[in-house]
């Protein structure tokens, strides 16, 4: 049986969303084991002086919750 958990992140980019959700995917597969996929819930913009400044994505992130066994 598979037992998975979502967690929601937010992760900012000053040159992209695509950025954006790639640095939050990177960063929370560091601390978070078996990542299998991400929802993007929310994307958002910064504006200053009437420009871009950066891009903001909150996504639902997908893992699988290990057992604890060893499969060897």
């Amino acid at each position: 049986m598979t037992i998975a958990k979502n967690i929601e992140i937010s992760s900012t980019s000053e040159s992209s969303f695509e950025d954006a959700i790639q640095q939050g995917i990177e960063r929370i597969s560091k601390t978070v084991n078996n990542v299998e996929g991400a929802w993007i819930k929310e994307q958002k913009v910064g504006v200053t002086d009437g420009k871009i400044s950066k891009y903001n994505v909150i996504m639902i992130v997908s893992f699988v919750i290990n057992d604890g066994t060893d499969i060897s």
